[in-house]
């Protein structure tokens, strides 16, 4: 599929993304308060979800990058969750929010929390800026969530299409129409 040819139809503008995000910042900073929050980012898709997110907290914040890999260059994870760079900090004693672009299958998520699980944080939570639950595979629901979107391919903001597209200042569906 070459997308460049294809109609691109907006799905969460830049200000529907900047208005959601200052919300989900007021409500983790409140959730958060008086807590030592480490955020840890699910490297490459949430990168610039994250950045966004953590400058709109008002409370301390440590912050963590991991890489994992399910979906490859393809258009649908393969459920088979690698870690590729793992977090090297102690999590004792911290809350942990785990931060991603998207949760479908939930695969990836529940590897990852699971994995951070094992590392005895005092808590540990996760914050996806989409959520499409009519592709759940496993049984995990996003504690915080920007959007619940559809079942359709999104890229921008972060999502790739072929390692490209995530500096498009917001998310759009592919459509079937050419340009």
């Amino acid at each position: 599929m070459d997308i460049d040819k294809k109609v691109w139809e907006v799905l969460c503008s830049e200000e529907q993304l900047k208005d959601r995000i200052k919300e989900l910042g007021k409500e983790l900073s409140k959730d958060y308060q008086g807590k030592k929050l480490m955020v840890v980012s699910l490297l490459k898709g949430s990168f610039i979800f994250c950045s966004d997110l953590v400058r709109a907290l008002d409370v301390p914040v440590r912050i963590e990058f991991m890489t994992t890999s399910s979906y490859g260059h393809g258009t649908a994870s393969s459920g088979r969750v690698q870690i590729v760079n793992d977090i090297k900090s102690d999590l004792e004693g911290y809350d942990v929010l785990v931060v991603d672009d998207i949760t479908d299958s939930a695969h990836t998520m529940n590897h990852v929390m699971n994995h951070l699980k094992s590392k005895n944080p005092a808590s540990i939570k996760c914050c996806v800026l989409l959520d499409k639950p009519s592709r759940r595979e496993v049984d995990l629901v996003p504690d915080y969530c920007g959007f619940t979107i559809e079942d359709k391919f999104v890229v921008g903001y972060g999502l790739n299409y072929g390692d490209y597209y995530r500096n498009i200042p917001y998310v759009f569906v592919v459509t079937d129409k050419d340009r």
